[in-house]
């Protein structure tokens, strides 16, 4: 997601209930479950296509369109629930045959009255709708439509909506856990305005009323918060990147403000090497047949697919902060463009799991460090990141709720930390392998925190289990906590502040010591190795008095 020191729009899910009592103070309420649970409304269909044909009205910031969903009956049901903003009126529903449903609106729930189809069967409903989107108060935190403008005092539009959801402005199942399997995303525009939206350009239509029709396609599954367009003054170049696991080359497109032509295509050249270091971690960009896109914004940035949205002026970092001042790459490009392997090709079905969208992607900036200037850069850009660290909550939140007040940053930072200090336990040769193959084996599907849970396990061993279960539902640190022992020049180690059984073999010195939760027996081990660890940079919290 965008920049997440402001304040993340999406929720966090829980591995267990009791990791939530930082959280038991907010009342849920029916509309959070409406938009959060998978509800026998919802499950009874699977979207395989959205079909968006929409119009913008600039004079009135308003829009009106029909979306045409195309999905197949998993199971027989009378009703079933697509989702749109209360401020958006619904013009009629069609069904299948062209005949018109009744319907009820709740919160932003819209029960349709559904013919029995039989389970297997492919049906389309048609929404045709109008109204004024939500307006943006902070994009892309505060999401919805930015009506904005140029430095040229031209129109200047587009769309960002993780965390409020996709509903704010088209009609759709608005939950992560069902992504179509294609899409079509036509919108007509005033010229001289022109429309760049995900995926392929399938060309354009001149209307009447000096109006002009663009349309997109989308070959890829896709998450409903990603779906986008971008409607300004756009001038477009391109490029293409050879990769040794395909044939044909993958298409790169930038489309950017006219005036800003020459500084683009100065800028952007970090594009390429930044996708060869990630294809030599993960493997090739996940969206080949669509492209890789940037497209200048009129926010900061999100990570759209094969759309990315860019607007850090052309920076180096996040708006000229956020790496060390002597390092020279865009933060935004970096971290948007990360998404589109954590987040987009693998993602999650449930806002409680988005550390799986972002602490992946905030540590896949390091390995970016790492390929491109070494390891040493890598180590000083994570101790950067490790200054953001709050340990205010767990990295976790509820399921089931779209709760988009938990907030904070560790989801972000502290992510990327502890798989930092897991790389650190288990080796970078075998964590990177590791990093690989998860991704691999999981490429354009939906993961859980249970999956990755498994693959730990699998790889590493029942220890590690539990050492991921303290880092995602507890928010405060393990505590290492040293005293002096029996024997001089020695000290007695152990964990405080963990879940039972917290076992880890830490590196003192040269020398690994298995170093267990404070119900075991502790460690002794020599205080100068113990030292020697206190100076390294790893995520623990510790107490060495008695030492010094």
């Amino acid at each position: 997601m965008y920049h997440p020191l402001a304040r993340a729009l999406t929720a966090l899910a829980a591995l267990s209930v009791t990791a939530f009592a930082s959280v038991a103070q907010h009342t849920f309420t029916r509309a959070d479950t409406l938009r959060g649970a998978l509800r026998p409304e919802r499950t009874c269909y699977d979207v395989t296509h959205y079909a968006l044909d929409l119009e913008l009205h600039l004079a009135d910031s308003s829009v009106s369109g029909v979306v045409d969903v195309t999905y197949r009956q998993v199971f027989t049901s009378d009703t079933f629930q697509l989702d749109l903003a209360p401020q958006l009126a619904i013009r009629e529903i069609t069904g299948p045959g062209g005949d018109l449903l009744g319907f009820r609106r709740e919160a932003g729930a819209v029960f349709i009255e559904m013919p029995r189809a039989k389970p297997g069967s492919l049906q389309r409903v048609r929404v045709d709708y109008a109204g004024k989107p939500t307006a943006a108060a902070n994009p892309p935190w505060d999401g919805g439509f930015t009506w904005s403008r140029d430095s040229l005092g031209r129109p200047f539009i587009g769309v960002s909506c993780e965390g409020i959801g996709a509903s704010q402005w088209w009609p759709n199942k608005d939950h992560l856990g069902d992504e179509p399997d294609s899409a079509r995303i036509s919108v007509t525009v005033p010229n001289p305005l022109r429309v760049i939206a995900n995926g392929q350009f399938r060309g354009s239509q001149v209307l009447a009323k000096a109006r002009t029709r663009y349309t997109y396609a989308v070959t890829h599954p896709i998450n409903n918060y990603n779906i986008t367009f971008y409607a300004g003054h756009y001038l477009e170049f391109a490029d293409t990147l050879r990769s040794p696991a395909r044939q044909e080359p993958l298409h790169l497109r930038y489309a950017v403000l006219d005036y800003n032509l020459d500084r683009a295509r100065r800028h952007f050249r970090q594009v390429k090497p930044m996708l060869r270091c990630f294809e030599d971690y993960l493997g090739p960009y996940p969206f080949w047949r669509d492209g890789y896109r940037l497209v200048e914004a009129p926010y900061l940035g999100m990570e759209h697919q094969s759309g990315i949205a860019y607007g850090n002026n052309y920076m180096r970092g996040y708006r000229g902060g956020m790496i060390p001042p002597d390092m020279n790459w865009d933060y935004l490009i970096v971290h948007e463009s990360g998404h589109e392997y954590f987040g987009n090709a693998l993602s999650v079905s449930d806002h409680a799991e988005m550390w799986l969208h972002e602490s992946l992607t905030t540590y896949l900036e390091a390995l970016y460090v790492e390929c491109r200037f070494g390891h040493a850069d890598y180590d000083r850009y994570l101790l950067g990141q490790r200054s953001f660290i709050q340990n205010e909550r767990p990295i976790t939140g509820p399921p089931g709720v779209n709760f988009e007040e938990f907030g904070g940053s560790d989801h972000y930072f502290k992510g990327s930390w502890v798989l930092h200090t897991f790389r650190s336990l288990v080796g970078d040769d075998s964590f990177l392998d590791f990093l690989h193959a998860f991704y691999g084996d999981n490429v354009n599907e939906m993961v859980s925190t249970s999956d990755w849970m498994q693959a730990v396990i699998e790889t590493f061993g029942p220890t590690y289990e539990v050492f991921w279960r303290q880092y995602l539902t507890q928010a405060q640190l393990p505590r290492l906590v040293a005293r002096p022992s029996g024997t001089p020049g020695h000290a007695l180690v152990y964990f405080e502040s963990v879940v039972p059984g917290f076992s880890v073999s830490l590196p003192f010195g040269k020398t690994r010591y298995d170093v267990a939760d404070a119900t075991q027996p502790p460690t002794e081990l020599p205080v100068a190795a113990l030292e020697q660890f206190v100076a390294t940079d790893f995520l623990f919290d510790y107490d060495v008095e008695g030492l010094r």
